[in-house]
Order: C-alpha cells, then sequence, then structure tokens
C-alpha cells in the first residue's frame, strides 16, 4: 500500500485510492481523550499489512464470519488441512503482499497464484508448486515475492458478491464505509465505470458508527432478508469495532459473499494499520511478514526512515514528503526517473542521514544521487555531516549533487567544501534535477558500454 503517500504504492482498491490522500493519523488525533495517547515523539508514518489469511484470523477474533481455512507454509500441511475441511471443494491462494495473484506466474514457470481443488491430494501438489517459489504480478515488479504461506480455504458458490471497506479519509476527517453491490471484481472500474453503485457512508469519529447507519449501508447492498439483515449489520459492527480497536487504517473485504445457505461470510480480506499505533498494538506488529518487505525498505523501516523502492535511476535524499514528490516531479520533467522517495524527516540525526545516504548507495540501479534539503527544523549542516561520515565508511559509486537551502546552509557549505568528497552543489533546485539526471544518463551509458567513469569539478 510515503509521508502522505503509502508503502504498498500499487493497489487496484478504491479503498486505497481514498484513503492514499489522507496523512494516516487522523485517528489518532480526533477524539484523543477517548484512547490511550501516543508517545509526543512520532516517527515517519508508514502502513502494516497483514496478509490475507492474518487478516481473517484478526476478523475472527472480532466475530466476523469468514470462509472456512487456514494458512498452510508446507505441502504436509495444507494436505492436513484441506483433509480437516471435510469437503471436495478447495481454494489454494498463494500468500503475497501484492494484487493480482490469480494472473500471475512462479519463477518455475506455474502459472496463477490461486488455484481451485477437489482433493486434499490435489492441495498438497499445488502447494508444492507454490511454496518457496517467487510468485510475480503486475504490482511485484520482475522479480516478484516469495511465496512462504497458502491460505486453504473451502471453496464456497455465492449467491451475490458484495464490496466493503472501511478506510480512514481525509477529506471527512474520519472513517468512512465505502460499499458496493458489485463486489468481487475490480472495484476501480466500478468506480470509474459506474459511479452510482458506489456507497459511502461517512463515520462521526467521536460518537462511532451509530446504527441506522448500519442499517442504511445494510439495505444500500441490497441485502433484505430480515435474517440475511441481521446478520450484515451485526458482520458491519463487528468489523467497524476491529477498525476502531486496532487503529486500522484500512479493513477491505471483497467480496462479501451471501451464501445459498443464508450467510453473509467474508470471502477475501484486506487489512493495514498506522505505524504510529505500534506502541500499543504489538501484538499486531509482531504479526508483520518481514519477508515480504524490499530489503532496502525492511533497511530504511529500521532506521526509522521513510523510503520507498521506486524502479528509476536517481536516488533522492529529501526532507519532507511535500519536498520529496516535488524533486520527483521535476526529476521526471527533465527525463530522468527517481531510483527511491527517501524523507529524512524534520528531526533527522545525523546517523539517520548516514544510514539513509548508505541504502541510496547501496542500490544497484541508482545512477546518481540528489540530496535536497530545506532546512527548517532539519538543519542543512546535520545532512552534510551525514553525508561526509557516510562517504567515509562507504565506497561511494555515483556522483552526488547537493542542494541545501535554510537552517545553517553557509556551515553545511564549508563542512562540504573541507571534505574530499566530489560534490556538486547547486543552489537552484531545478539546475540541481536536470545535473543528476544528465550525470545519470552518462554513468547508465558507461555502464552500458562497459566502461569505468570518473568526474573533475567542475563538472
Amino acid at each position: 500500500e510515503v509521508g502522505c503517500a503509502q508503502r504498498a504504492v500499487p493497489s487496484n482498491s478504491i479503498a486505497t485510492v481514498m484513503f492514499s490522500s489522507a496523512l494516516r493519523n487522523v485517528a489518532g488525533k480526533v477524539h484523543a481523550a477517548s484512547r490511550q495517547m501516543a508517545p509526543a515523539i512520532v516517527g515517519q508514518t508508514r502502513n502494516l499489512n497483514l496478509q490475507e489469511y492474518q487478516s481473517m484470523e484478526l476478523m475472527k477474533e472480532f466475530g466476523v464470519k469468514c470462509i472456512r481455512g487456514k494458512a498452510a507454509f508446507t505441502p504436509d500441511e495444507a494436505y492436513n488441512i484441506a483433509k480437516e475441511l471435510k469437503t471436495d471443494d478447495f481454494v489454494v491462494k498463494a500468500q503475497i503482499l501484492a494484487g493480482g495473484r490469480g494472473l500471475g506466474t512462479f519463477d518455475n514457470g506455474f502459472k496463477g497464484g490461486v488455484h481451485l481443488c477437489n482433493t486434499p491430494d490435489e492441495v498438497k501438489e499445488m502447494a508444492s508448486s507454490m511454496l518457496g517459489r517467487r510468485l510475480r504480478t503486475k504490482q511485484t515488479g520482475p522479480e516478484g515475492k516469495e511465496v512462504k504461506a497458502i491460505l486453504v480455504a473451502e471453496r464456497l458458490y455465492l449467491r451475490r458478491e458484495k464490496y466493503f471497506a472501511i478506510v480512514m479519509d481525509r477529506t471527512h476527517q474520519g472513517p468512512v464505509i465505502v460499499a458496493s453491490t458489485k463486489g468481487g471484481v475490480d472495484i476501480e472500474t466500478v468506480a470509474a465505470e459506474s459511479p452510482a453503485f458506489i456507497i459511502k457512508e461517512p463515520i462521526d469519529i467521536a460518537k462511532g458508527l451509530l446504527p441506522d447507519q448500519i442499517r442504511r449501508v445494510a439495505h444500500a447492498l441490497q441485502i433484505n432478508k430480515p435474517e440475511l439483515m441481521a446478520q450484515a449489520e451485526e458482520q458491519i459492527a463487528n468489523l467497524y469495532k476491529m477498525f476502531w480497536e486496532t487503529d486500522a487504517l484500512q479493513v477491505e473485504i471483497n467480496p462479501l459473499g451471501e451464501t445459498p445457505t443464508g450467510e453473509i461470510v467474508c470471502v477475501d480480506a484486506k487489512v493495514n494499520f498506522d505505524d504510529n499505533a505500534e506502541f500499543r498494538q504489538k501484538e499486531i506488529f509482531a504479526r508483520e511478514d518481514k519477508g515480504q518487505l524490499d530489503p532496502l525498505e525492511k533497511i530504511a523501516k529500521e532506521a526509522n526512515l521513510n523510503y520507498i523502492h521506486l524502479d528509476g535511476s536517481i536516488g533522492c535524499m529529501v526532507n519532507g514528503a511535500g519536498l520529496a514528490m516535488a524533486t520527483m516531479d521535476i526529476i521526471k520533467l527533465h527525463g530522468g526517473a527517481p531510483a527511491n522517495f527517501l524523507d529524512v524527516g524534520g528531526g533527522a540525526r545525523e546517523d539517520e542521514v548516514v544510514q539513509a545516504f548508505q541504502i541510496l548507495n547501496s542500490d544497484p540501479n541508482v545512477r546518481s544521487i540528489l540530496i535536497n534539503i530545506f532546512g527548517g527544523i532539519m538543519r542543512c549542516d546535520v545532512i552534510a555531516a551525514g553525508i561526509v561520515k557516510a562517504a567515509q565508511t562507504i565506497n561511494l559509486r555515483v556522483p552526488v549533487v547537493v542542494r541545501l537551502q535554510g537552517t545553517r546552509v553557509e556551515e553545511a557549505k564549508v563542512i562540504l567544501g573541507q571534505s574530499s568528497m566530489r560534490i556538486i552543489s547547486i543552489d537552484d533546485l531545478d539546475e540541481a534535477a536536470f545535473k543528476s539526471v544528465q550525470l545519470a544518463n552518462i554513468v547508465n551509458m558507461a555502464k552500458n558500454m562497459q566502461v569505468n567513469v570518473s568526474f573533475e569539478l567542475p563538472v
């Protein structure tokens, strides 16, 4: 799902699209008197994503009815779970934090991360083809993600499929229910082509979800039978209770199904949480599948840096999410592509700057580095000292363009000038971005021709 953007960048969910405009911490600031307060110093804002099976486990803890099934980590476990389900209709789903699993391809050539089976032996065979392999989808990039778990569940034949989500939305300054009678399909397509089918119900964060709102949503979902209505209302109430008590930022079910036997069941689930709430949601955060994180993003998270790995060639180190996104836009304007989003924030220490620089330098796709700091709370001399310290401990392999303005900028220039680093210092951001693109192109051309290139100042 970046300061005000999210770690999991791509998504096929309208809930995520609505949510990406939020600053992620609205819920923690509004109605704070009724809840335990967060520490005074809050780090960079990211969000924890749970696997599908973990999301369903959490929902079950709050009384939400989900499909029968469990996660398996070996083929033998998958076989035993299938035997326990006592059915002849199974669905086996690879567990990775990315969409498009059904159309994905494994690194062994096996097609599809979602399959239907009829016997426990078929389930075991399917597990053997998936577990330990890397699944590539439209959202993973060419490297794919390793499948360490699969969900083995009972296949249900649904009469109707709905879409239901609760998201934290900045526009409404609180939670919003997003629902549709068009479930089980790409909800973004529904929103674009048939917006009348999208239901939105804002929730007053101080009052909580009211009974008449629950009934209104259930009716809008065309759940009209009294027995189904009661189930739907209970499910919606339990989902909001989970959303609120766990500091969730998004709870999404697609589809929320109606079975022929008259049950309302969660068939697929996605839940993510505000990292600022980790101090009071330790049990939930302990469930994080760290193997799904990009290696550089994992290092950045441990260093309290807001970092997202992209597929460009220009490494960026900036303070502030807005300035970071503007810097990325200017790079694109000059024909380049950012290799990352890296926001060191307003209170970064020298050691965090060193770590940030090491992350940029260790990315094999980076051909040049652009550092753009506007010193306010963040002092320019701290950034400069961190850059020099990093250069003394790592093998700097690409040219560095630095643009510093603001607090203690003159002291910063002295620090950089007295170092032995070949740094290109430019005061104008547009010129700095243009130069970083030029340098990246030169380095990339040299790499493709298998020749070494070195830079002497002035460039």
